[in-house]
């Protein structure tokens, strides 16, 4: 395991035992309020680094890396452990369950998705009436969610019940310079924090939140902060890149983040304004080291930063995140560089923090 000294030397970066542990967590099921699986891989690989590590009464993994100094900031680092998913309700024989969402699914494209069901991983398929059935007008529009069962089969029937949730199937795959997986987003947050964990900067106290219940309002993160309550808080995610061609053939102008363009720094989103001040920080972070960043404008969406801001007496945050493509589907896509970029520049930007920040 790399020290903190050794990074002094050369720039922390994303290698195969990085690249395997992110494998583990996509991998492992982890649907909002049922975080077991992620928090099992999480505490086993904090608790070697960190000084202190404890589990809420909301799932969350507070972990503490404690720094040098007298006048050191507690800085807040959140990442969310839960992924969007479904949740049986209930069962109508020969192996059917409907089934409600948990988190904002894609409809558009679930129908013929493969899923893993409960701690047993199930398997069943998403399905719908074949298209052959189905009218012209109807095929205009999103299936309803009512008119969708999980099928796992006669014989799955007897290992399933309803209360159980249910994750895409999809297998972690490396593919030269991307990433793909079920639960990019947020492991390539997660698996950012052990990273930190193990090679944090030696001017601030770290206070490592993996968060939970986070894709269906931020409630894990809300209750963290209160418990650490930090001098600031940085929300580290993954964000949807709008880098795709227009539906019309003509120029896309409205890009938000792109593929390989660098850790995107938050302006503002559909829940919070970032701190201008850490805004700045960060952009002369990237600078100075030479890493390659982008802006993420303003628009929809939301990170833990949302509901980190608002408790106590208020509590500057920004968010950094790695952009990603087809977000709340069945697979994400990643690059490789861009979570590598995003390391090193909270890394480098934490080390650079002091409490002037906030005279600027």
């Amino acid at each position: 395991m790399t020290n903190a000294n050794e990074t002094n030397d050369r720039p922390l970066a994303i290698g195969e035992p990085q690249i395997e542990l992110l494998e583990r967590l996509s991998n492992a099921p982890g649907v909002s309020g049922d975080e077991g699986g992620v928090r099992a891989i999480v505490l086993e690989q904090i608790k070697p680094a960190a000084d202190e590590v404890r589990v809420d009464a909301l799932g969350n993994v507070l972990a503490v890396r404690k720094a040098k100094g007298e006048t050191r900031l507690r800085v807040m680092l959140a990442a969310h452990m839960d992924e969007i998913g479904f949740i049986l309700t209930h069962e109508e024989g020969e192996g059917l369950f409907q089934f409600a969402t948990v988190g904002f699914v894609d409809l558009r494209q679930v129908v013929g998705k493969p899923v893993l069901i409960g701690k047993d991983s199930v398997p069943g398929v998403i399905g719908a009436r074949a298209i052959h059935l189905t009218s012209a007008e109807d095929r205009k529009h999103v299936i309803p969610l009512d008119t969708l069962r999980i099928d796992v089969g006669l014989e799955g029937d007897k290992r399933v019940r309803p209360g159980e949730r249910a994750v895409f199937a999809t297998r972690f795959l490396r593919s030269g310079p991307s990433l793909r997986g079920k639960a990019l987003d947020n492991r390539l947050g997660v698996a950012t924090l052990i990273e930190l964990c193990r090679n944090p900067p030696e001017n601030v106290d770290l206070l490592l939140a993996f968060t939970t219940q986070e894709e269906i309002g931020g409630r894990g993160a809300q209750v963290a902060a209160y418990a650490f309550h930090p001098d600031l808080a940085i929300a580290v995610d993954s964000t949807p890149a709008n880098d795709l061609p227009a539906w019309d053939e003509s120029e896309n102008t409205q890009y938000n983040t792109r593929l390989g363009g660098g850790p995107a720094i938050y302006t503002m989103d559909r829940a919070t304004i970032s701190d201008p001040r850490l805004i700045r920080h960060f952009v002369q972070a990237a600078e100075s080291a030479g890493l390659p960043f982008q802006l993420r404008q303003p628009g929809g969406g939301g990170t833990d930063a949302g509901v980190i801001h608002k408790q106590l007496e208020g509590i500057p945050s920004v968010s950094i995140s790695v952009p990603g493509r087809y977000a709340h589907s069945a697979i994400g896509l990643a690059r490789v560089a861009d979570w590598e970029n995003t390391l090193r520049l909270l890394h480098a930007g934490l080390s650079r923090l002091t409490p002037e920040v906030f005279t600027r």
